[in-house]
């Protein structure tokens, strides 16, 4: 998508809901776009907007979640306190009753993009220490990716077709995902990732043997309390919890064939107790082995 400062672009849109969308757990409540030129009032067409939206530039507070992304200028950020300098390819992240305000420098304007949304799913998150009012102003750059999704929930809220608002919500948590993604790689540097990937290369290529952590990280080079700090910030898992996770999924591929028995894929994955490979395969993937290798092609659940 090409980054446009198209001094007519403007399109932006408060959706109604149905009770029906509100069980999905995810609604987008307004989307939209707008260039702001220099020496511009902000926010432009003031009433347009609903009242609570109006005062985005002296400050307020929203009864629902929104992104806005920055695609081209500059201006500032203030969220509970927080000031933060706004340039091309800042992405904000407002949760319901965060005290804050944004506009844009006048010798600059800027290209903004916004989506706004409520629902139990977000919530949820919030409650998880996911989303948090600690971390709403995000440095991605000039991120294609970005415009292509904003795009993509354009296109949808132009049109409505029936069930658009679940197509919308995936795109808003496909956007959710990238800041936070982009978040944790800046946090962790390459060091990390090397570790990290080192220990998923060992892990995998032992999957089928019972594994040692001290020996993994030995052959990395630092200690194993080191490597499980390490690896669980980057993956939320430790290295355990991900050569577990390695082995069930071979488990589950190794079942799906048919000259393959339960007690023969505990032996090549290294299990020396049939039983306990059996129960450790039923509470991860919530079904037994034996079921497991009786479903129809296909239809064995995703892991």
């Amino acid at each position: 998508m090409k980054i446009t400062t198209d001094k007519d672009s403007c399109f932006f849109r408060y959706l109604p809901y149905s009770l029906e969308d509100e069980k999905l757990g995810i609604v987008c409540t307004t989307a939209g776009d707008i260039y702001v030129p220099p020496n511009t009032a902000y926010p432009p067409n003031k009433n347009a907007h609903p009242l609570v939206f109006r005062n985005v530039a002296e400050g307020r507070t929203l009864p629902e979640f929104q992104i806005v992304y920055i695609s081209d200028g500059s201006g500032v950020f203030c969220a509970e306190g927080q000031s933060h300098t706004v340039t091309s390819g800042s992405m904000l992240l407002l949760l319901p009753g965060l005290r804050h305000f944004y506009k844009p420098l006048a010798e600059t304007g800027w290209h903004e993009y916004w989506v706004g949304f409520i629902g139990a799913f977000f919530n949820d998150l919030v409650n998880q220490g996911i989303l948090s009012k600690e971390q709403v102003f995000f440095e991605m750059g000039l991120h294609e990716y970005a415009l292509s999704i904003f795009g993509k929930i354009f296109d949808e809220v132009r049109v409505q077709r029936p069930l658009y608002q679940i197509k919308v919500g995936s795109l808003i948590f496909s956007l959710l995902a990238e800041a936070l993604s982009y978040e944790r790689r800046k946090d962790h540097p390459s060091y990390s990732q090397q570790i990290t990937e080192k220990a998923k290369y060992l892990i995998e290529t032992n999957s089928d043997s019972e594994i040692d952590i001290t020996s993994v990280a030995q052959t990395i080079g630092i200690s194993a309390s080191r490597l499980n700090e390490i690896f669980k910030t980057y993956t939320s898992m430790t290295p355990y919890q991900y050569y577990i996770q390695v082995k069930i999924d071979r488990a589950c591929r190794l079942l799906e064939q048919e000259n393959i028995s339960i007690k023969e894929a505990a032996f090549r994955l290294g299990f020396k107790d049939q039983y306990y490979f059996s129960r450790l395969f039923s509470r991860k993937t919530g079904i037994s082995p034996s079921k497991w290798k009786h479903l129809t092609p296909g239809t064995a659940p995703k892991l």
